[in-house]
C-alpha cells in the first residue's frame, strides 16, 4: 500500500472505474458520492465510503474529483475547504470551463492548499483499462505528487500553468465533436452515392483520414449503437465552453459554432445518447435517408 491517501469524489460512469484502478495500484481511497450506495459499492474492491465530503477529505493528501460540471465542483470545494488537510492537494478530473478551474485555484491557494485540473480523455473503456489521456494544468512541484498516482489511470502530460488542462481537454472535445460530425457526413454520403458504407470506411482506415473516431465511432454508427459512453448533453457542454474559451481569448472558431448547432439540434430528442448520434441529427436534414438498415439502440 502506498502511504499517500486518497478522497475521491464522485463514482459515476467514469468515477467508479477510477477509482477501482486506483485500489488496484494500492493506494487508500475513501470514495464519496451523493447517492451513498454508488460509493458504498466499491467496499468490495477495498475502498471505505464517507457519507459526507468532510468526512471523506478530512485526512487525505490528494483530492480528486470527478464531476459533471464546474458549479458542482465548486460546491463540493466549499464544501470541504474547512476539513481539508494543511498541504492538500485538490486534483480536479471533471470538464469544466478554464475561468473555473483558474477560480478554484485560486480559492484553495488563498487558503494554504493546492490544485491542479486534469480533465481526461478516453471514455469508460479508457477508465477501466488506465488508458486515458490525462491532461494537468498546475505548477510543477504539485504536478510531480500526483504523476506516478496518474499513471494508474492512464498517460499524463503537463500542458501549463492551472486551467491549461482545461483548455487541452476542450481542443480534444472540438477534434472529437468535429471529427464525429464528420465521419457522419463521410458514411451517410457513401450510402446515399450508392457505396457500401462499410467498405468505404475499411478501404479508407490507414489514410490520411484514419483516427479513432473513424475506428470505434464510425462502427458505432454503422451498427447504429448510441449506448452512451461519451453522451450528447455533455459534448453540447463542451461546445459551450469550447466557444467560452474561445471568446476569452479573442478566437472565432467558426467550426466549433457550426458544430455546437448540430449538437443542439439533437440534445432535447437524445440528451444521453452517445455523442456519435450525430448521425441521428444529420439524418434529420436528409429525410429518407438513413445509414445501415438495424435498430437504433440508445
Amino acid at each position: 500500500m502506498f502511504s499517500t491517501k486518497i478522497a475521491f469524489l464522485g463514482i459515476g460512469l467514469m468515477g467508479a472505474p477510477m477509482a477501482r484502478r486506483l485500489l488496484q495500484a494500492g493506494y487508500s481511497v475513501t470514495v464519496w458520492n451523493r447517492t451513498l450506495s454508488k460509493a458504498e459499492a466499491l467496499r468490495a474492491d477495498g475502498a471505505l465510503a464517507a457519507s459526507s465530503v468532510a468526512d471523506a477529505v478530512r485526512e487525505a493528501d490528494i483530492v480528486i474529483s470527478m464531476l459533471e460540471a464546474g458549479p458542482a465542483v465548486g460546491e463540493l470545494i466549499e464544501a470541504a475547504l474547512d476539513a481539508l488537510t494543511a498541504q492538500a492537494l485538490w486534483v480536479d478530473m471533471s470538464s469544466t470551463r478554464q475561468s473555473e478551474a483558474q477560480q478554484f485555484h485560486a480559492l484553495l491557494q488563498g487558503r494554504g492548499r493546492h490544485f491542479i485540473d486534469a480533465p481526461v480523455s478516453g471514455g469508460i473503456a479508457g477508465a477501466q483499462a488506465g488508458t486515458l489521456a490525462i491532461m494537468a494544468g498546475g505548477s510543477a512541484a504539485d504536478y510531480a505528487r500526483v504523476e506516478a498516482l496518474f499513471g494508474a489511470l492512464g498517460r499524463p502530460t503537463l500542458v501549463g500553468p492551472a486551467g491549461s488542462g482545461q483548455v487541452a481537454k476542450l481542443c480534444n472535445q472540438l477534434i472529437v465533436g468535429a471529427t464525429l460530425n464528420i465521419v457522419a457526413e463521410a458514411l451517410l454520403l457513401a450510402q446515399a452515392a450508392g457505396a457500401d458504407p462499410s467498405a468505404v470506411r475499411a478501404a479508407i482506415r490507414g489514410g490520411f483520414a484514419e483516427s479513432r473516431i473513424l475506428e470505434l465511432h464510425g462502427q458505432r454508427m454503422l451498427e447504429r449503437n448510441f449506448v452512451a459512453g461519451g453522451q450528447v448533453k455533455s459534448q453540447l457542454k463542451d461546445m459551450h465552453n469550447i466557444l467560452a474559451a474561445a471568446q476569452a481569448a479573442g478566437v472565432e472558431l467558426p467550426v466549433a459554432q457550426l458544430v455546437m448547432r448540430r449538437y443542439e439540434a439533437i440534445a432535447d430528442a437524445y440528451p444521453t445518447a452517445d455523442h456519435s448520434a450525430a448521425l441521428l441529427g444529420l439524418e434529420q436534414l436528409n429525410p429518407g435517408q438513413r445509414l445501415g438498415s438495424g435498430p437504433d439502440r440508445c
